[in-house]
């Protein structure tokens, strides 16, 4: 069998495998008691939450109060929400066996793949993000840095005096090529050419594509036929690359992440071989692009327009840019994300009944902690409508109030590096370039994520 008919296969083979349920089945709710929320359709409930959770989450609190729920599609299955540190703690702390996240994550399967870090649980999540975590540690990082600066000084180095530009779109080209550079570990401008395309059609799933994994037969027609044409030919280029890498001399030697998960666990450290096998490191890396490209660009243009807004902040942060002070530049982005959370929630669905906040909830149910709330509540930060990075400088926030990477046994395992990209990329900016904003702007929904609405438009002039 030829390579192309044999990726085929594989391709083929995820999209039957994977579905919006996805691996182990969800026992069913049951008529037990749940905390109060709306009594609109499933259908409305479930629109509100995908397009207007901005306004949605705040809402329900206002109206609800600190526990509420919500009822989605299919067959109007409970989404029950907790707003208050000590239940993030909760549900953060509770049994891997019971509190399933993977469950929370599947629409997104056929495209991140069965093996996904974010759609396994139990010992399979255990074992995976054992194999992941050498290439996130610290001595990783500070390995990546390096190639990141210069990506972001060549991306840099293109701005024209003067020009005013969505910085959405410019954060996007630098946190993509740090993807297939670093992660990836492409070189070749060939290949980084064809892979370009393929990669952004892959990130940008609007809630409309993802239809198309729910009922198969529209994948025939429009943009659900060209989704699944991209993904065969994605998978085509990606398992070239990886079974390429394999068999390169200087494997050992090189430093990118796929490299390095191609030797993870092939040592027999353990006592035995528990390496990655194709279709997994295919997984991984597919679940790398669509949880570290657009949520760290949706953050860099953030704290761009931020600082273009106020002289003062930016004053501050080139100062930082100058000498060097990267916890305040790691605070600037921080502050970005909590007051723009580009995720609105993390969710684990319960494969046995538990009890949170004193509140009994049925198996079956999704329950997880609102990041949106969590990051406007007064009381967990003062001011909360004030960009402040001073609250991220010597001391961090109090536990569970400041939540963009999740908690727990699944916090995000990019989590570092995404700092470290920020950072790195804010330095190179300021170092060169005045900013200033442009417009206002709001959070739009894209996807499963949210990014400024008009791209968070800025000028750039040389520093003098």
């Amino acid at each position: 069998m030829a390579i192309t008919d044999d990726v085929s296969e594989l391709t083929a083979r995820r999209f039957g495998r994977t579905s919006f349920v996805g691996g182990e089945r969800i026992p069913p709710v049951g008529n037990a008691p749940l905390p109060p929320g709306p009594r609109w359709p499933a259908a409305v409930q479930t629109v509100a939450l995908m397009r207007f959770r901005h306004r949605f989450h705040p809402y329900l609190h206002r109206r609800y109060g600190d526990v509420f729920t919500i009822r989605l599609l299919p067959g109007g299955r409970p989404l029950v929400m907790f707003t208050r540190p000590e239940h993030a703690k909760e549900i953060f702390a509770g049994d891997p066996e019971v509190f399933h996240a993977g469950k929370g994550n599947s629409i997104l399967g056929p495209i991140m793949g069965e093996h996904s870090l974010l759609l396994q649980d139990s010992g399979e999540h255990k074992r995976a993000r054992k194999l992941l975590m050498p290439a996130f540690n610290g001595h990783a990082l500070r390995g990546y840095q390096e190639l990141v600066t210069e990506v972001a000084r060549t991306e840099v180095g293109r701005w024209r005096p003067g020009e005013e530009f969505r910085s959405l779109d410019r954060m996007n080209a630098v946190t993509l090529e740090v993807i297939l550079r670093v992660v990836f570990g492409v070189t070749d401008e060939d290949r980084l050419a064809a892979l370009r395309p393929r990669v952004n059609a892959t990130v940008d799933v609007s809630p409309a594509v993802l239809l198309g994994w729910g009922y198969p037969w529209l994948q025939r027609f429009g943009i659900w036929k060209r989704t699944v044409d991209n993904q065969y030919e994605l998978d085509r280029l990606m398992y070239a690359e990886i079974r390429e890498r394999r068999a390169a001399p200087d494997l050992g030697e090189r430093t990118d992440v796929l490299s390095r998960l191609i030797g993870a666990g092939a040592d027999g450290s353990d006592g035995d071989d528990d390496a990655l096998d194709d279709t997994e490191l295919r997984d991984q890396l597919v679940t790398l692009l669509l949880a570290g490209h657009e949520t760290t660009a949706s953050a860099l243009s953030w704290a761009l327009y931020e600082a273009g807004r106020d002289p003062q902040l930016l004053a501050r942060c080139q100062t930082a840019a100058d000498t060097g002070d990267d916890a305040y530049l790691d605070a600037v982005l921080k502050e970005a994300m909590r007051l723009h959370p580009i995720i609105p929630m993390v969710v684990r669905t319960l494969m046995k009944p538990a009890t949170i906040a004193g509140i009994d909830v049925p198996a079956g149910a999704t329950v997880g902690p609102s990041i949106l709330m969590a990051h406007q509540r007064p009381d967990n930060h003062p001011e909360p409508d004030a960009f402040r990075p001073e609250r991220f400088l010597g001391t961090n926030p109090p536990a569970n109030t400041w939540i963009p990477f999740g908690g727990g046994v699944r916090r995000c395992i990019g989590a570092g590096f995404s700092l470290m990209e920020g950072v790195a990329v804010l330095r190179t900016v300021f170092a060169a370039y005045d900013v200033t904003a442009v417009g206002a702007d709001e959070p739009k929904v894209r996807n499963i994520t949210s990014v400024p609405r008009r791209g968070a438009r800025i000028r750039v002039t040389p520093r003098r």
